[in-house]
């Protein structure tokens, strides 16, 4: 069985959940082809699948949905029938309705969804000041990422006929989801900047940005493009790129969402059959 494993990640949460579930696909037999779409030349629209048996797409969580460009990209697809599974990583708040959204744009492209997961991972925000599940993915959660390959390749080889069951479509609208995007990118008040300090010009930030929203040169994040995923922070190798300080809004977040450190932590990751 060939699979099509595709996923996003900006800070590497996603990245080490697919890492895990990918090796143990392999274990158990599976011909795997690995696809980081978290850079922009990867996403190319309308992909060809024909050469795939099946499929497993992972990404973030943003704003309670995947990322916008993750959300185009899979609007482009043709599953023609394809089966597929989902999941994704998040900083332990709001989940759903991503599991519905993603499932639902799926099933428009021709896709069978037969299960979906999340898994804690350390918050995007972290790099601002958030303190949000900073030593997630833990043991744990790698565990239960390689228990949930082994049930995803008896769905995807007929072992197993199931298929996903119901999932929390959640009280917003499409609208009011567009709005809460927008607070997303409301609280990175100031966009990656390196202020006018010097760096070694690798370029890194400029050519990896998934969003394009980013020039090397003027080490300026571009209003209107920039999707706060904070990738280019994470892999700068000389740290010059910063964002405003958000600890402030990290106690609000916990607040509104009735959050304790002791809450956060008590969170498991999940399956979805």
């Amino acid at each position: 069985m060939k699979l099509l494993f595709a996923y996003f990640s900006a800070t590497g949460n996603t990245k080490k959940i697919a890492d895990t579930m990918v090796k143990r696909f392999m274990e158990i037999g599976s011909q795997v082809e690995k696809l980081d779409i978290t850079v922009p030349e990867a996403r190319q629209p309308g992909m060809d699948l024909s050469n795939f048996d099946a499929a497993v797409f992972g990404s973030p969580i943003h704003s309670m949905r995947a990322p916008r460009l993750v959300r185009e990209w899979l609007d482009s697809l043709d599953g023609a029938g394809m089966k597929c599974a989902t999941f994704f990583t998040y900083g332990g708040f709001q989940v759903h309705p991503t599991h519905y959204d993603t499932r639902e744009r799926l099933r428009r492209r021709g896709f069978t969804v037969v299960a979906s997961a999340e898994f804690l991972g350390a918050h995007t925000f972290n790099l601002g000041g958030w303190q949000a599940m900073n030593s997630r993915p833990g043991d744990d959660d790698l565990k239960l990422a390689a228990r949930y390959a082994e049930i995803i390749h008896g769905r995807f080889s007929g072992e197993d006929m199931a298929v996903i069951g119901e999932l929390n479509p959640g009280p917003y609208s499409e609208e009011q989801l567009d709005q809460f995007e927008g607070f997303r990118y409301k609280a990175v008040s100031q966009l990656p900047t390196r202020s006018g300090a010097e760096c070694s010009m690798c370029m890194l930030c400029q050519e990896e940005c998934p969003a394009g929203a980013i020039e090397a040169k003027t080490g300026e994040a571009q209003a209107g493009k920039c999707i706060c995923c904070l990738h280019c922070l994470q892999i700068c190798p000389d740290e010059v790129l910063k964002i405003n300080d958000m600890s402030g809004s990290f106690r609000f977040k916990m607040e509104k969402d009735e959050e304790t450190p002791e809450t956060l932590v008590k969170k498991k990751s999940k399956l979805y059959l």
